[in-house]
């Protein structure tokens, strides 16, 4: 089976020029995932993980390599210099960004949130509404914020929100960055609960995690991460691949 992505030699550094210093964040990575698998990510803070997730996703412009992605829309495409335009459409219909942190416009209720991710892909406002009550009940939002403000919110319903908004759009490759960093046991079962449905229904995954537990029988393959360069991880997962 084809790579559903493929990176070749990827590098990226950044310059901090008020301390006039250079640095390397990740270096000569090679990664790979099939249709339908889950790769975990390992590797103290700090390593270079979350540039990895970043560059692929295009909030981060990589300074060398190749990000191959096989695209329904576009066919075989690099995501390293793929159009602006292209990578919206992309993150609207197939790419799937899970982070620690909710970034949203002020003044939208976590309803609004989850309801517009659904009815951007081109569904109609009573399917969204339908699957926006089903996500938010599933993670157990009090049905009390649901029309309020996420600003509001403790950091354990923003990041069940964020999961919520990430993956109601079912994307097909999902990008997973600590999405269970400031979560409480009961939470982080409902996680692995939707992320082993998104599997079944064919979505690929690439997730980083420092709780090893949780990555336990989900992943296909794990890399880890340390000093910038991936290294294929010793221990082997029990999940067998699709």
């Amino acid at each position: 089976m084809d790579s559903l992505l493929s990176i070749e030699q990827l590098s990226k550094s950044f310059t901090l020029h008020n301390l006039n210093k250079h640095i390397n964040a990740v270096e000569d990575v090679n990664l790979y995932l099939k249709e339908g698998e889950f790769v975990g990510i390992t590797g103290k803070s700090g390593s270079g993980k979350s540039t990895v997730l970043r560059c692929i996703y295009r909030t981060y412009l990589p300074h060398s390599g190749h990000i191959w992605y096989h695209s329904q829309r576009f066919g075989r495409i690099d995501l390293v210099t793929v159009s602006e335009r292209m990578m919206i459409e992309l993150r609207r219909f197939e790419i799937g960004y899970v982070s620690q942190f909710l970034n949203v416009m002020p003044r939208t209720t976590a309803r609004e949130l989850v309801r517009h991710a659904i009815v951007e892909m081109g569904y109609d406002t009573d399917y969204a509404e339908n699957e926006t009550v089903k996500m938010l009940e599933h993670f157990e939002l009090d049905r009390s914020l649901w029309d309020s403000y996420p600003g509001t919110f403790s950091g354990g319903e923003k990041l069940r929100l964020n999961i919520a908004r990430a993956m109601v759009k079912r994307p097909r490759l999902l990008l997973l960055d600590e999405p269970t960093a400031s979560l409480d046991h009961g939470s982080k079962v409902k996680v692995k609960v939707l992320i082993e449905q998104l599997m079944k229904e064919g979505t690929t995954m690439l997730g980083i995690f420092h709780d090893l537990e949780f990555m336990e029988n989900l992943c296909n393959r794990e890399y880890q991460i340390k000093d910038g360069k991936f290294l294929m991880a010793d221990r082997q997962t029990n999940l067998t691949p699709h």
